[in-house]
């Protein structure tokens, strides 16, 4: 991997070409307690997205897998992480790119489409709906918590269990994940929402109770459709064969 400064924070990124040369930037921005070859390489979306010709940027989000750790809450605020995806497009030299993120990662790419529309040529928003509006992404508290416990603590219910088993796993630092969750999840209002005139594509598997309704978030954005995938909930539905088709179908028709 390679790594950039971002306003003092030291993140880490991968920069893949095209099978073919040139290709159009596509930046992917992963999930809390995941990283960019969890959400992305294992589950073959950057094998996909460059063999059909785009130019894959992937960044570990500030706090996971090889980028700098914080411990300050206040350092995971979702504009925070926006400015560094902004930052690394920067850093590479491109004026706009599609932006597509997964869970929290949806969220920054919203984030970034609102206040940085002139770079962001589409919007692919997975793993997020209508929770990002009226809730907080449909996670249960007590998440914090768990992370924070000595090992073999009793979680306080089976998603923060869940996520301490899945960042242990993937030898997260589970102090610097505590801080991101407590400050992650800022909600954007139906206003703001209806602000993002991006094109973008908003997918949900119908059994996600993490995210709430894709149909639903589409709806208050002016230039977005959804994808729904049968039967896949919040994990199964990242590196889905429908979630993928769907996006190089919508990439090929975006403006």
């Amino acid at each position: 991997m390679q790594t950039f400064d971002s306003s003092g924070v030291t993140i880490a990124y991968i920069d893949v070409p095209t099978k073919t040369g040139a290709g159009d930037p596509i930046l992917l921005i992963h999930g809390f307690a995941s990283t960019h070859a969890v959400n992305w390489v294992n589950t073959l979306w950057v094998r996909t997205l460059t063999e059909a010709g785009y130019r894959v940027i992937a960044l570990d989000n500030r706090g996971h897998g090889e980028s700098q750790k914080l411990y300050d809450p206040e350092a995971y605020r979702t504009d925070e992480m926006a400015g560094d995806a902004l930052r690394l497009l920067d850093h590479l030299g491109i004026p706009h790119a599609d932006v597509m993120g997964y869970s929290m990662g949806a969220r920054i790419g919203a984030v970034l489409a609102l206040d940085h529309p002139t770079r962001v040529r589409s919007l692919l928003m997975g793993g997020l709906g209508l929770y990002m509006v009226d809730g907080k992404g449909g996670l249960p508290d007590g998440i914090a918590e768990a992370l924070e416990s000595p090992p073999g603590t009793p979680a306080p219910n089976p998603t923060a269990a869940a996520f301490r088993a899945f960042a242990e796993q993937t030898k997260s630092d589970l102090r610097a994940l505590a801080a991101c969750i407590r400050c992650s999840r800022q909600r954007l209002s139906r206003a703001e929402l209806s602000l993002i005139e991006t094109p973008a594509l908003v997918t949900v598997g119908t059994l996600d109770t993490i995210a709430g309704s894709g149909p639903g978030l589409a709806a208050l954005m002016p230039n977005a459709t959804a994808l729904e995938l049968p039967n896949r909930d919040h994990s199964s539905a990242v590196g889905d064969r429908l979630h993928r088709q769907g996006v190089l179908d919508f990439l090929k028709q975006r403006a």
